[in-house]
């Protein structure tokens, strides 16, 4: 049991991390629809991995990065707004989802099968824990080399561009850690809800603050809370842990709205 605590709490932690982290550069750049398709993206190829009885995850990251890498030049291409793209991309990946869903057998549609859509402590692992601390200490290190760039880019990708910043690698790549570190989460948040801890630790963390630095760090700060009070609440009312974390950020999130110094001064 203490093992299982243990795994549970560290994956938390870095779960929390690393969502908050790529979250604060999606809700920046006004982005949040590509939590809710990389989200699905996830679910749908994690489900198909159980109707061809293979890897959820290895399909799940697969689904996610074949995501981020089709987004750009598609919206590039049809000539329409990103958030556009998401919406199809989203109707498409939720639809996939749940046609995959049913054609898992029933004996593989148990407890793996719900973890796919709610999460789950015992999902957490060794293996998960170590994908995640790489995760995580990648992103922290592709945010400290390249914060110029990024902080240009979300003030403003066309001002970013006219003063000579090749925007679009730091965009795909701001694509693609979200891809990742949406099927990395899957395990614990649930593909169905693992956008609620990519957009609403980052958003509370805008109530209070313009400078992206502080955002940074405050935005992690809030999404390891959420994990560990959702992992709690978990425990003690027995309700699925994906579920007890998006409820404690919609919490957060709320009480961020009513303290905001922001919203006095407006």
């Amino acid at each position: 049991m203490s093992e299982l605590l243990i795994l549970a709490v560290s994956g938390a932690i870095l779960t929390g991390v690393s969502c908050s982290l790529v979250g604060s550069f999606v809700v920046r750049m006004n982005l949040s629809s590509l939590g809710f398709a990389m989200s699905h993206a996830a679910f749908a190829g994690a489900a198909l991995g159980l109707v061809l009885s293979l890897d959820p995850l290895g399909l799940a990251i697969v689904f996610s990065i074949g995501v981020a890498l089709l987004l750009g030049p598609l919206a590039e291409k049809a000539n329409l707004p990103t958030n556009v793209i998401l919406g199809v991309i989203f109707s498409l990946m939720i639809s996939l989802g749940l046609v995959f869903l049913n054609l898992i057998p029933q004996t593989a549609m148990s407890s793996v099968a719900l973890s796919i859509l709610w999460g789950s402590i015992l999902g957490m692992t060794v293996t998960s824990v170590l994908r995640l601390l790489v995760l995580s200490v990648g992103i922290v290190l592709i945010y400290w080399l390249f914060f110029k760039e990024f902080q240009a880019i979300m003030f403003s990708r066309k001002l970013a561009e006219a003063s000579g910043i090749n925007t679009r690698p730091f965009y795909y790549l701001i694509l693609f850690l979200t891809g990742i570190t949406v099927a990395f989460s899957l395990k614990l948040v649930g593909g169905l809800l693992v956008f609620a801890l990519m957009v609403n630790p980052a958003s509370s963390a805008y109530q209070f603050s313009y400078d992206m630095k502080k955002i940074t760090i405050v935005s992690p700060i809030i999404g390891v809370l959420c994990c560990i009070s959702g992992i709690a609440i978990s425990f003690l009312a027995d309700l699925p842990v994906g579920s007890s974390i998006a409820l404690v950020s919609s919490a957060i999130f709320g009480a961020a709205v009513v303290l905001s110094p922001k919203r006095k001064r407006g």
